[in-house]
């Protein structure tokens, strides 16, 4: 049963490439956008905090009201920004989708292609964890106190692991992407239901 619903998402999620391809491709470059934005957004908002004196340069000075008051404003200028702009995009899909015909929209069974992998997120934090000391370790600041730090040292080392993992990731995942997309828009139906006629 499992294995069924499998099939019959994925046979919706190539159905649903080949006819709206277009509309996929606007998606996938808003995602990105979005993701570029936010963090464009992030490292405007560190620095303009540092120059105006809403937090110390260095964090053996900040305190909790500190902390607070910058995660607050960052997730306003976040959503202000990026969010309202991200909100008004899903409201445009959400009323293309819906101007679909009900019968098409039955034909792709999203719903069976859901994964049920658990505790990625917590994977994903410690691989960053562990890419996070390698880049201290690599700039010879192991011995170095933390509250030593600058918050700009910080951010810096974050984005550039985020380059890495694109770097190292996100390039060929890209080109395995592009590559299945290609293959899926030029396999006609035809080949794909007797495909699925053999197999059973």
């Amino acid at each position: 049963m499992a294995e069924t619903e499998s099939e019959n998402g994925h046979k919706g999620w190539k159905a649903f490439l080949r006819k709206h391809w277009k509309m996929t491709a606007v998606f996938a470059v808003g995602v990105v956008f979005a993701l570029v934005g936010a963090i464009l957004v992030f490292l405007w908002f560190v620095e303009d905090a540092q120059s105006i004196g809403m937090v110390p340069t260095t964090l053996d000075l900040w305190t909790m009201g500190h902390m607070v008051t910058f995660v607050l404003h960052l997730i306003f200028w976040e959503l202000l920004l990026i969010g309202v702009p991200a909100i008004i995009g899903g409201v445009a899909g959400w009323q293309w989708w819906k101007r679909l015909p009900d019968e098409e929209k039955n034909e792709y069974h999203f719903l069976g292609s859901r994964s049920r992998t658990t505790g990625g997120s917590g994977g994903v934090s410690v691989l960053f964890f562990i890419a996070f000391c390698i880049k201290v370790f690599i700039d010879g600041n192991w011995d170095v106190a933390v509250a030593s730090w600058s918050l700009d040292y910080v951010v810096s080392s974050m984005i550039s692991i985020l380059i890495w993992v694109v770097i190292i990731f996100g390039i060929p995942a890209t080109i395995g992407v592009i590559w299945w997309l290609s293959h899926v828009m030029k396999k006609k139906p035809s080949e794909e239901s007797n495909q699925t006629t053999s197999t059973s």
